[in-house]
């Protein structure tokens, strides 16, 4: 890629700018390891040996889609009030018409429950969450754990990580995080980025060169370098909230002069400090980023990796295209006149929506005219919008021929501003995952998106939707400074963090529900395959849609009909053909069965499962229809493996899924017995049409606490046994 050079070994940061490698350097490299910005914050929130984390954040956020189910669960285990500040922002299920009452019957539940146990709870249309913990919590030095996968706060020297609602359960009920240690690996950034190159196009950039080799998995992405002070603390938002799809655990920036005049602007200036990196500080490796060389970036149909840069498709289309046509889809027909066109065009939420982005989208269209598409503009916050309005923002992009919307994080996952079957929009949101447009190929509609910034976006849509590079233009950045006035927050936003009236009443609509009993496991387990998927990686999209099934996140029976709906749509009969099953079916298939010590359960195949959202509904939807395990070669990420525990299900690992199918039975004698022990390898028998062959699953670096849970059946059971 462009600008971007891996150097996959350990390295010196000397002095805050020059890289060498370890190999190179004379240095202590383990001693120079604790020089480094993320091991000072983590040793700061670990309670435990330093090797294995127990970390215990400072603050949580959900927003309307996780929160109910994470307050049920907790309330279930022994919750009495929050322990640390959580927020509850309405951000997604914000459009109160999809599913009748059910999305304000969830909020009102929200706003129960802040008032119950003591938080703070942010209404629909009043900020994306993580806009409204940028302007409100996040600080130097602090660690943020969110039930959304774009918990991303390292630009502001703050360790955010999204989890599973199972993970912040835990911090509810005083328990920790427990991790391995993370790697580190240096991001150095050099020079500054020419005019017209957005963060969407430094970010697109990044996860281009790294995603496929899994360079920063499970690692934490470390910003470092002088480059950094050539970018304005909104613009550092606009990479590091992206940094979710390399797939790293976190991140965080080395903090300066200017992190200081925002946390400043935003009315505390307490929470700054200057964060760098020790005079010698030794990482796991290194991204170097030359700022100047990278152009504008376009990442296509369907996943930010996809990534190419707008001139070369613009030059290349016919070729790129007919490769792309060869992955399932064909944008092709959508080529007029040499050039890919888009029929919409939207700037939205955590990753767009900051004031900056929208200010430059004015300062293109008015240069060019105005739009001559569909626009569609979401400033993240009301601070953001009443900016907007008070510098004349506003009413040149209106006056330009956009639409200006309210705070929502629709456009990300497929609940707004759907384009037509058939069509393209081009996005700077977080994600272009399938459906993530709302589009359902089942049913004969299908949609695409592509990632792009907001300032080529602008272009693209002054240009009649002709994928436009805003870097054509010459159309110089302004310095904007930080304004913010919270009034609308003062005004609209409950605070009640440390003020639990426990005496309040929970306000339960018709559709949420408690979680259905879960049964703990078994001596001996008979899984049978529910469903065998082939692709190199699997989303979390694909396990549980997201879109119009984000009303029904309130009550597990029926959001599980949803489970795998798109990918495999037999799935969720076959599990219920599988809970189903006789003793005598069983008999036949195993004749030692023993109903009194052997149990039957669904089982998931895949080879990456997990990638993208933190969703946990991508585990309990499995859990409900009476799953207990996922095969997988590896998963795609630590926050799906931990929804699998904490749903009380086996995270397996096996190096040749494609050797089961749907239908085979997979038996485990004395399965209990073995995860009690501590066993790494479990062995199995694979039953096909009446022939056995014999296989040796793993499960990997379980910890004890984790075994406990799968024991229990799930969780809220482990806590209900007095583990609270």
């Amino acid at each position: 890629m462009n600008g971007i050079t891996l150097i996959n070994e350990k390295v010196f940061l000397l002095g805050g700018t020059e890289l060498k490698k370890a190999s190179e350097c004379p240095l202590d490299a383990e001693a120079a390891a604790a020089g480094r910005i993320a091991d000072r914050i983590l040793a700061a929130h670990d309670t435990g040996d330093g090797k294995q984390l127990r970390v215990k954040f400072d603050a949580m956020t959900s927003h309307d889609i996780t929160y109910v189910s994470i307050i049920q669960t907790a309330r279930i285990s022994g919750l009495e009030r929050f322990p640390i500040p959580y927020v509850l922002t309405n951000c997604h299920n914000s459009l109160c018409a999809v599913g009748g009452t059910i999305n304000e019957d969830d909020h009102r539940f929200g706003l129960s429950a802040a008032v119950k146990y003591g938080g703070e709870f942010v209404p629909p249309h009043v900020a994306v969450i993580h806009q409204y913990m940028r302007e409100m919590y996040a600080g130097c030095g602090r660690m943020i754990l969110g039930s959304d996968s774009h918990t991303r706060y390292g630009a502001l020297g703050t360790l955010g990580v999204g989890e599973g609602g199972g993970e912040l359960v835990k911090q509810l009920l005083g328990r920790t995080w427990d991790a391995a240690k993370p790697e580190v690996v240096c991001v150095d950034l050099k020079g500054a980025p020419r005019p017209g190159v957005g963060p969407q196009d430094v970010a697109l950039a990044i996860i281009g060169a790294v995603f496929e080799n899994g360079f920063v998995k499970n690692k934490i992405m470390e910003f470092v370098g002088e480059g950094v002070s050539a970018l304005s603390a909104e613009y550092r938002f606009g990479v590091d909230v992206m940094t979710t799809e390399t797939t790293c655990l976190s991140s965080v920036w080395r903090t300066d002069g200017k992190i200081k005049e925002y946390l400043t602007a935003h009315g505390r200036p307490q929470d700054y400090a200057e964060l760098n990196p020790a005079p010698a500080a030794c990482y796991d490796g290194a991204i170097v980023v030359e700022l100047d060389k990278i152009e504008n970036m376009i990442a296509l149909p369907f996943h930010p990796s996809n990534v190419f840069t707008v001139k070369e498709l613009n030059e290349n289309a016919a070729d790129i295209l007919a490769a792309q046509a060869e992955n399932g889809f064909d944008l092709r027909p959508l080529v007029k006149d040499g050039r890919l066109t888009a029929r919409q065009h939207v700037i939205a939420g955590c990753a767009g929506g900051g004031y900056e982005n929208l200010a430059a989208a004015a300062d293109i269209l008015e240069a060019l005219g105005g739009s001559r598409g569909e626009l569609s503009l979401y400033p993240a916050s009301q601070p953001v919008y009443a900016r907007l309005m008070k510098n004349g923002v506003a009413q040149r992009l209106i006056a330009s021929g956009a639409v200006l919307k309210t705070a929502f994080c629709g456009p990300c996952f497929g609940a707004g501003d759907i384009p037509a079957n058939g069509t393209l929009s081009v996005r700077h949101t977080t994600r272009n995952f399938p459906n993530r447009e709302g589009s359902k190929p089942g049913e004969g509609q299908s949609a695409f998106v592509a990632l792009m910034d907001a300032r080529s976006i602008a272009a693209t849509a002054a240009n009649g939707g002709r994928l436009t590079p805003a870097t054509e233009l010459g159309i110089p950045e302004r310095e904007l400074g930080c304004e913010f006035d919270p009034s609308s927050y003062d005004k609209r936003v409950y605070k009640g963090v440390g003020f639990a009236k426990p005496e309040t009443a929970l306000e339960k609509g018709p559709n949420i529900t408690d979680w259905p009993e879960m049964d703990d496991l078994a001596e001996n387990m008979l899984f049978r395959v529910a469903c065998a998927l082939r692709d190199g990686v699997t989303t979390t999209d694909e396990l549980i849609p997201s879109g119009e099934t984000s009303s029904y996140r309130s009550n597990p029976l029926r959001l599980a009909r949803f489970a795998l709906s798109r990918k495999a749509p037999d799935y969720v009969p076959e599990c219920e053909r599988i809970a189903a099953l006789t003793e005598a079916e069983a008999k036949a298939v195993l004749p030692e069965f023993d109903p009194a010590t052997t149990r039957i359960a669904s089982l998931l195949v895949a080879v990456r499962p997990g990638d993208g959202s933190a969703r946990e509904q991508a585990a309990s939807c499995q859990r409900v229809l009476g799953g207990k395990a996922n095969i997988a070669q590896k998963y795609a990420t630590k926050r799906y493996r931990s929804n699998l525990v904490n749903w009380g299900m086996l995270p397996f690992e096996y190096a040749d899924t494609d050797s089961l199918e749907k239908g085979d039975y997979v038996y485990i004698p004395r399965l209990r017995e073995l995860v009690e022990s501590g066993a790494e390898e479990v062995s199995a028998t694979v039953i096909r049409d009446g022939e056995r062959r014999e296989i040796t699953l793993s499960l990997p670096a379980m910890t004890a606490q984790e075994r406990e849970i799968v024991l229990a059946g799930c969780l809220a059971n482990y806590y209900g046994k007095g583990n609270a």
